[in-house]
């Protein structure tokens, strides 16, 4: 059956009648048999629509489809909007970022059982950790401790230019000016230090943290699998 204009809303609403129960069932029957399923929608007009097939006018409003018996097989929503594309395609970023994610956590959480199975382990590599900057800092302080007896020693040698520093050769005081930036540059190395303590002991804290939990669970998973027939 070719698309049909408005002209034909009186046929197809005697389709609809029939399809509610409100004619007898013998004369849409024929017209269906002649015709088969159509389609039908209000357009932008109000006028209502029929055809054998899906309706152009018709792409951004609801279409009914109507069975061989004259009743609504489906209901067609309409095509969405640009904007609804959008709000969709944005949704399903967020959905796929959301996914990517929680499988980087699943594979964060694997890697830390691998590498701590137990406390012991996690203990131990805190200690380590702790360690290596605790070794790091002995060593700057001592450079430090360095630092402070030169300038001492300095100190000593403009005592004879004390009446007048302007005296002082050129030489002692460029060592003084590169003791100090020294002495300044160690005092923040050994601050940086201490710092890198604080953020180890947070990290592994947090690490702890998330490992209990993890340990807990593998634990209940071992014994719900000991305890099946």
């Amino acid at each position: 059956m070719s698309r049909r204009t408005p002209s034909a809303v009186p046929r197809c609403l005697m389709l609809l009648a029939a399809g509610a129960g409100l004619l007898p069932a013998a004369a849409p029957a024929q017209a269906v048999r002649s015709t088969g399923g159509i389609y039908t929608c209000i357009d932008a007009q109000g006028r209502l629509i029929s055809s054998d097939r899906p309706i152009p006018e018709c792409r951004d409003r609801e279409v009914r489809e109507l069975g061989p018996s004259g009743a609504v097989r489906r209901v067609i929503p309409p095509a969405p909007s640009a904007e609804e594309r959008e709000r969709a395609a944005a949704r399903q970023r967020a959905e796929a970022e959301a996914a990517a994610r929680e499988a980087e956590e699943r594979r964060r959480e694997a890697l830390l059982l691998q590498r701590y199975p137990d406390a012991a382990a996690h203990d131990r590599a805190r200690e380590s950790a702790l360690r290596q900057v605790e070794a790091t800092l002995e060593a700057a302080r001592a450079y430090a401790a360095e630092l402070e007896r030169e300038r001492q020693r300095l100190d000593a040698e403009m005592e004879f230019y004390q009446r007048d520093p302007s005296r002082a050769p050129p030489t002692l005081k460029q060592w003084l000016a590169i003791n100090a930036q020294q002495r300044l540059q160690q005092a923040q190395f050994i601050a940086d230090q201490e710092r890198e303590k604080t953020r180890i002991g947070q990290r592994f804290d947090a690490e702890r943290k998330m490992l209990q939990q993890l340990w807990g669970e593998r634990a209940a998973g071992n014994e719900g699998s000991s305890n099946r027939p």
